[in-house]
């Protein structure tokens, strides 16, 4: 591992267990270490923390592909989104990108580009990109070839969804927004509504091809979730499953199902910001507030994880500590990345500068590498 070697003097270090203290923080060839290094930069009026690291977001997808058709190389996109994460304090992010009979960017083609394209990239930015692959459970006809499509990508990270509209399908009714998202898709409103149709009608086949396909994902150290999990029965037939996850629980039923099996708890931290969900399910701050999440996740807004643990800080009495857990050992710790989210010797030099005034990002430092630099911290670093 590779970086710079400096000792960031004078400002306030976010310590595990002690919460801000005005100390010294130093690290050389990519870690965080414990004797000083030499070169000092002087951080007074500003606070170093754990480096955010997002459990889950698709904000990526306007930079892949802003209008359709206007982004041909995925790596570039790529690129452009890395240097936004950097931009938001985050160190290490998980691309959500689905595998979906929606198609466009959500169908397979799309799914396998930008992962060859991830792969590619990913020795070549500070940020640590993570793929995850966003499942949709009722395309079983790519059951059998998928566990090896991931080896081939390098993902180890699978989040099951079910997105079709079972009720209006069952009803014989056309879904909302048919004829925008066939579009997208480059189908006919009439191929499209087919389509779904013949997914649903498979539904019974869906339980049975899941238990198979999660045993052998699980044999292979794949790393499960499931989407929007509406009941405590649901997250216990998933936990059955070995998908230990539970990303965006719709009730609080879901979310203490959770909890009380010893699964994962991951929110969005625009919901905190948005004080609700956006559709009506459980609120993420009042979870928050009773130990029901694990980790915030970006969802499709780099800029809600610093905003949102700032917010807990001011609305929700929870410590600076507490609160920036959620979006750095939290998250950390769900992913299995035992390397980072906290500021000790030893973890990897994953952190971010804040403005102690303004909580505005200043500085993004990732494996020992400046990711972002702004302002009078690069003032401070340059000088």
């Amino acid at each position: 591992m590779t970086g710079l070697a400096l000792d960031l003097v004078g400002g306030q270090v976010l310590r595990p267990g002690t919460g801000l203290v005005r100390d010294r923080l130093s690290f050389a060839d990519g870690r965080i270490v414990e004797p000083p290094v030499g070169r000092a930069v002087d951080l007074s009026g500003f606070r170093v923390l754990p480096g955010i690291i997002d459990a889950h977001g698709d904000g990526f997808e306007r930079h892949v592909a802003p209008r359709r058709g206007a982004v041909r190389d995925l790596a570039e996109g790529l690129a452009a989104a890395e240097a936004e994460l950097a931009a938001n304090g985050i160190t290490s992010a998980v691309l959500a990108q689905f595998w979906s009979w929606e198609g466009g960017l959500r169908g397979p083609d799309f799914a396998d580009r930008l992962f060859h394209a991830l792969a590619g990239l990913r020795d070549k930015v500070a940020t640590d990109l993570i793929g995850q692959l966003r499942f949709e459970t009722h395309m079983l006809d790519d059951y059998p070839s998928l566990p090896d499509r991931l080896a081939g990508w390098g993902v180890d990270y699978v989040v099951f969804n079910d997105h079709l509209p079972h009720d209006r399908l069952a009803q014989g009714r056309r879904p909302p927004r048919l004829t925008g998202q066939a579009l997208k898709a480059g189908r006919s409103p009439e191929a499209h509504l087919e389509r779904m149709r013949a997914l649903h009608a498979r539904a019974e086949e869906v339980p049975a091809a899941l238990e198979a396909l999660c045993a052998e994902l699980s044999a292979r150290g794949v790393r499960m979730g499931s989407h929007d999990d509406r009941s405590a029965e649901m997250r216990t037939v998933w936990r059955a499953r070995g998908v230990r996850i539970s990303e965006f629980p719709e009730t609080r039923a879901a979310a203490q199902a959770a909890r009380s099996g010893g699964d994962a708890i991951v929110l969005g931290a625009p919901n905190v910001l948005r004080g609700g969900s956006h559709n009506g399910n459980v609120g993420a701050a009042a979870l928050i507030a009773d130990g029901l999440c694990d980790a915030l996740a970006s969802d499709y807004h780099y800029p809600a994880l610093r905003l949102a643990a700032l917010r807990l800080v001011r609305e929700q009495a929870l410590t600076l500590e507490q609160a920036w857990a959620l979006i750095s050992e939290g998250p950390a710790r769900v992913l299995g990345l035992d390397d980072r989210g906290r500021l000790e010797p030893g973890k990897r030099a994953d952190l971010v500068v804040l403005d102690a005034e303004t909580g505005r990002v200043g500085a993004t430092i990732a494996g020992g590498r400046v990711s972002f630099l702004s302002g009078a911290v690069a003032e401070r670093f340059l000088a």
